[in-house]
């Protein structure tokens, strides 16, 4: 069954190999686990320009920083026909209390680029975000001159908020990044009750 958005209802399976967080007709969303690591080595190594680990010991500390969505949750895009990881989101720095925020980070593996997996991907995301874990605000960073990331936030109704200067180290630098975010409100998924955490007033 399709809902008015395009996603496809989630159907749960018996026994399946990985909790499906949502799917649409070409890919799913499910969160990272350690027997992901040869595949995810496989889509860095392949791809380029990714600030991803790249060894088998920086990906397993990779995957150890997340714990469902407590503090940060991977999360995997895949396609529904095969199971390939076409590619990464991690919902990083989850902050709780008045905040309700989290920071987005992703990256698409080759040869998935450019075929609108990480678009379909990212929704199924947000609505991950704002609906299971009740975030009220998501960021991104974003490299001024990473026009195809901006262009996938902007599709999915980021607001810009500006340009931070050495706001991020990359690659032995602090790198300049622009900011943008999105919040449930304007996306129109606000959860029924929020997340416990939030005060009263």
């Amino acid at each position: 069954m399709i809902d008015s958005n395009g996603f496809e209802e989630h159907r749960q399976t018996s026994n399946p190999p990985h909790v499906d967080l949502g799917h649409t007709l070409r890919v799913f969303l499910r969160r990272i686990t350690s027997h992901d690591q040869d595949e995810f080595l496989e889509g860095v190594r392949a791809s380029t320009g990714l600030n991803l680990p790249a060894t088998p010991a920086a990906v397993q500390t990779f995957f150890a920083r997340f714990d469902e969505g407590q503090s940060a949750d991977g999360l995997l895009i895949c396609l529904r026909d095969t199971g390939a990881i076409a590619g990464n989101v991690n919902i990083n720095s989850i902050i709780r209390g008045r905040f309700q925020n989290g920071s987005l980070g992703y990256a698409a593996f080759a040869p998935y680029g450019g075929r609108g997996y990480m678009s379909e991907g990212l929704g199924l995301v947000l609505r991950h975000a704002f609906n299971t874990l009740k975030l009220h605000r998501l960021e991104a960073q974003i490299s001024p001159d990473n026009q195809a990331s901006i262009k996938l936030v902007k599709r999915h109704g980021f607001r810009y908020e500006g340009y931070s200067p050495d706001l991020l180290f990359i690659n032995g630098a602090w790198h300049g990044h622009d900011r943008w975010a999105l919040t449930n409100d304007m996306h129109g998924t606000v959860p029924k009750t929020p997340h416990p955490t939030l005060p009263d007033h």
